[in-house]
């Protein structure tokens, strides 16, 4: 049987789901900071996949995932949910919220530095 590779973190359950599909697997245990760094990883993937949601259960399904891993990440890192609405709190007061739906075109070069991936011109990420 042809193999894919994956090199993520998956679900506990995972492993059995293969098993009673009647495919093997390959899977390790991770070390704290490994876990950690995959948690984080696995933000992006499971936000990504909002993206190709075709209806209103799929994205409800797709949003469950993103918050249960910030939840564990939350919980790894010792993170109260009176701490995340502090940092919401101080986060909209500074940066305001999204209710008059801009999109940033362009900025001039202030230094600001972003998180984001950088884009190009046409809004295709950059390489």
């Amino acid at each position: 049987m042809k193999r894919i590779y994956y090199h993520k973190l998956i679900r506990d359950k995972i492993p059995d789901r293969i098993r009673a599909a009647g495919a093997d697997a390959k899977y390790r245990r991770m070390d704290q900071r490994a876990f950690i760094r995959e948690l984080v990883r696995k933000v992006e993937e499971e936000a990504s996949g909002m993206q190709q949601a075709k209806n209103r259960s799929e994205l409800i399904d797709e949003i469950a995932d993103v918050v249960d891993v910030l939840d564990e990440v939350r919980r790894v890192k010792k993170i109260s949910q009176k701490e995340i609405e502090i940092a919401q709190k101080r986060n909209f007061k500074r940066k305001g919220g999204f209710r008059k739906k801009l999109f940033l075109v362009w900025s001039s070069d202030d230094g600001y530095k972003t998180n984001e991936k950088r884009r190009d011109r046409r809004g295709k990420l950059k390489r």
